[in-house]
């Protein structure tokens, strides 16, 4: 989950700040802060991704079928017919992992140079967890219109478009317009895949304490790509009551300072018609979910309702500890792998476009992210409050999603 944004040089000094602000350079052209010999930047030598062919070439015969003469009546073929495509080129198990760079994990804007390391990482989980080749795909932010034009023109070589670290509000135009004019699942993972996960948690949490899902009073801290996008899902799946807090307090349709797509949320959560700080809004509530970064105070936290659940996603500083949640909750999640009931979106992406790239999917839907969600929480046969969710090892979790997107998709 992403913390509060840094600039790109906050987590640097000296020179090597100023490499990443002049776009790049070369090793020696500059002095780093960093322990380039550390065990971190040896797991990165050379990057984490590499071409491998899935035909021996052996002799001039292999040659003649694999590229020229044999190769042209493919491609003459694909040029009558491009749903061929699928069957004869690597575009049926091939996805794009497209950044700018502009919300990185918790780093915030960095640029698209420096979010090549986590997209290459994004790739190999892909291909770990699910066997799907994903390529990273880092270029130049722009307008709306530039990175939905630059990614439709390159998408005929795709089976779908993972988008990953796109800042808010840009990020929802950007899914939205790619969904409309391509033909391909288009699934921008920093909204879809935590509102699966935590979706699936709550799924759990309801059963370990023999509630209704519908009947919870629920807090979002966080409008951006996370927090609409859980909210949403949330609602998809029953909670009328979610309350959404950004960083000025409860969303309503009283305040005169929101924009781009607060409105919306504005008008569609808050039913009870609250306003003030987040306090306010936590008073009864029984679950708090954080995707915003900050800190939520103890007093607060002591205003929730008896059995509450703390779900505190911001990584590596949720927005409130395990330890203190602890004391106001029942049930408590974070996004950290250190603690139980880690909500990580690698339970659900590699899955969810395993299952859309088999059956040829033209969109992810709405029924399919409910649907993987269920298939998450079911990975769990017996929840505890320290076991709402699988572990992204838990053998089998791709799958059983996967296989749900699937009966989705053809059903």
């Amino acid at each position: 989950m992403a913390a509060s944004p840094l600039h790109p040089s906050d987590h640097l000094t000296g020179s090597a700040a100023a490499l990443v602000g002049s776009g790049g350079g070369s090793e020696q052209a500059v002095a780093s802060s960093f322990d380039l010999d550390s065990p971190v930047f040896r797991a990165h030598e050379g990057g984490k991704l590499a071409v491998h062919a899935t035909q021996v070439l052996r002799d001039r015969a292999d040659l003649s079928l694999l590229y020229t003469p044999g190769v042209a009546d493919v491609s003459l073929a694909l040029a009558e017919n491009a749903g061929l495509a699928r069957r004869f080129t690597s575009k049926r198990n091939t996805v794009a992992v497209v950044s700018d760079g502009t919300a990185v994990l918790g780093l915030g804007n960095i640029g698209p140079v420096a979010a090549m390391p986590v997209m290459e990482g994004k790739a190999v989980l892909f291909k770990h967890f699910a066997d799907v080749d994903a390529v990273p795909v880092c270029m130049e932010t722009g307008t709306v219109d530039e990175i939905v034009e630059a990614v439709a023109r390159i998408a005929p070589t795709y089976g779908g478009i993972n988008l990953e670290d796109i800042s808010a509000p840009r990020c929802f135009e950007i899914e939205a317009r790619l969904k409309e004019r391509l033909d391909i699942p288009v699934f921008h993972d920093d909204q879809h895949g935590t509102a699966i996960v935590v979706l699936a948690a709550l799924i759990n949490a309801c059963r370990v304490q023999e509630r209704d899902i519908t009947s919870l009073r629920v807090v979002v801290s966080g409008a951006g790509a996370a927090g609409v996008a859980v909210t949403r899902l949330l609602q998809r799946a029953g909670v009328a009551d979610v309350v959404v807090c950004d960083s000025r307090g409860i969303i309503s349709p009283e305040r005169n300072d929101l924009t781009d797509h607060k409105p919306r949320i504005a008008a569609t959560t808050n039913p009870r018609g609250i306003s003030g700080p987040i306090g306010a809004a936590l008073v009864g509530a029984d679950l708090f979910v954080g995707v915003s970064g900050g800190t939520i105070a103890e007093e607060d936290l002591a205003r929730m309702a008896p059995e509450a659940m703390i779900f505190a996603l911001a990584n590596p500083n949720p927005e409130v500890h395990p330890e203190v949640a602890h004391r106001y909750a029942s049930i408590v999640a974070t996004g950290r792998s250190d603690f139980p009931n880690q909500i990580n979106n690698v339970l659900a992406f590699p899955g969810i476009f395993r299952g859309a790239l088999d059956t040829g999917a033209r969109q992810i839907t709405e029924a399919m992210k409910l649907a993987a969600a269920e298939a998450i929480a079911e990975m769990v046969p017996d929840p505890t409050p320290k076991e709402i969710v699988p572990s992204v090892f838990t053998p089998g979790v791709a799958e059983a999603v996967a296989d749900a997107v699937r009966k989705v998709a053809l059903s």
